[in-house]
């Protein structure tokens, strides 16, 4: 689905920029243009960052560390 239709970036486009470490709009904007336009697509882009980074987080979390009594 496209997210900013201003610069043609997609939710896949997001995902991918997340995955390859992207942390913050901010930087989601200069590495891609989304959000440069009208802005009416930051909420969506931000929530798609945030999800992916949660769900790679439950995936490759750090295992809780247990302190012997």
């Amino acid at each position: 689905m496209y997210v900013c239709i201003c610069n043609g970036i997609t939710d896949h486009a997001i995902r991918d920029a997340a995955s390859r470490g992207v942390r913050s709009l901010e930087e989601l904007t200069m590495r891609t243009g989304c959000g440069s336009g009208c802005g009416s697509c930051a909420d969506l882009a931000r929530e798609i960052l945030s999800e992916t980074h949660s769900a790679s987080v439950r995936e490759f979390g750090l295992p809780l560390v247990r302190i012997a009594a």
